[in-house]
């Protein structure tokens, strides 16, 4: 069985999901090297290429999906494996769309650990030439403002709610919930900054 060289990278932005996701390769012995955004990703990408990318999708910067659009696009890293990792785009379509860009695997969040490790191992083992062609732009750029958008329209629905419960809620129980709040507000935010970077880039293509 033949492991191809390279260190695993992992692109997440939540330290402590990094940190287990680390923590558990490196104690089966598989080199690891990590990043919190796709931006970084890219940088280290070039500076050695990695055997796999394990990335989050909601980043900051430079989200999974167009990390990955950008390595499928690149004959230098077009073959390199992708597993989405995510607990925020987990419905039936986006989860197509994540497949459509070439990922390998799509693993939910919270990550089973035996889970996570068996389709780290199948993957390494895999014979990945039959990946679909890359998207061109404007597939990729159609599909991933879809997908913000439907996001969006959820994470505005769900903060929405919690505001209105937290106005009922006994006094000991808002702290847990004003948590899942700011969470959602952050979530909104980064969403709606990619949106607005999409929006620029097809008003680019378009002039």
């Amino acid at each position: 069985m033949t492991i191809p060289h390279g260190p695993l990278l992992i692109v997440e932005d939540v330290p402590h999901i990094l940190e287990l996701l680390e923590v558990t390769l490196r104690f089966k012995g598989y080199p690891v090297v990590t990043a919190t955004n796709g931006e970084e990703a890219l940088a280290l990408i070039e500076k050695e290429p990695p055997a796999m990318v394990i990335t989050d999708i909601l980043m900051p910067k430079l989200d999974g999906f167009a990390l990955a659009h950008k390595l499928r696009a690149n004959p230098k890293t077009s073959q390199i494996p992708i597993i989405f990792l995510s607990a925020t785009y987990v419905t039936p379509e986006d989860k197509r769309f994540a497949l459509s860009l070439g990922a390998v695997r799509f693993l939910e969040k919270p990550v089973d650990t035996e889970e996570f490790l068996l389709t780290i191992a199948e993957v390494l083992t895999a014979d990945l030439s039959t990946l679909p062609r890359p998207l061109d732009d404007q597939e990729f750029y159609r599909g991933y403002r879809e997908r913000l958008e439907n996001k969006l329209q959820h994470k505005l629905a769900q903060i929405s709610r919690t505001e209105k419960l937290l106005r009922t809620l006994p006094e000991a129980q808002r702290p847990a919930y004003q948590a899942l709040l700011d969470e959602a507000i952050r979530h909104r935010d980064e969403i709606q900054a990619e949106l607005q970077q999409l929006e620029h880039i097809l008003s680019q293509n378009q002039g």
